[in-house]
């Protein structure tokens, strides 16, 4: 199976080496841990994460693991993620190097944020 055909998170990240099952099931956990309510679904043929719409997307790649937290995570962290590729609304994560867990909660709670502004605004 290739992860385009994954229908759960579990079936996704079980395509890939231990080493990036391991820290992919980190991210999910802390990506969990950061939006309690969040709905795991697969969006794009991809890991994503929806509260009032899609929070964040992962993904994994040979030598990265791909993060997708929309253009204005990545603008509002543009300092802490100097030392990553980034794109505009993307972040790649090199396997060979700790993934930065603090930075990545603080952007999933931005993105809760967000949401709960959009939110309470249609009220």
């Amino acid at each position: 199976m290739i992860p385009a055909k994954a229908s759960t998170i579990d079936e996704y990240i079980a395509y890939f080496p231990i080493e990036t099952q391991q820290l992919m099931q980190q991210l999910r956990a802390t990506i969990k841990a950061a939006a309690p309510e969040a709905v795991e679904v697969i969006s794009y043929a991809m890991p994503a994460f929806k509260w009032h719409g899609i929070l964040v997307y992962f993904a994994g790649y040979k030598s990265h693991i791909g993060f997708y937290a929309a253009p204005t995570a990545n603008t509002a962290f543009k300092k802490e993620l100097s030392a990553y590729k980034v794109g505009k609304g993307s972040i790649q994560f090199p396997l060979d190097k700790p993934l930065p867990w603090a930075l990545i909660t603080r952007i999933v709670e931005f993105r809760v944020q967000q949401h709960a502004e959009k939110v309470a605004k249609k009220k």
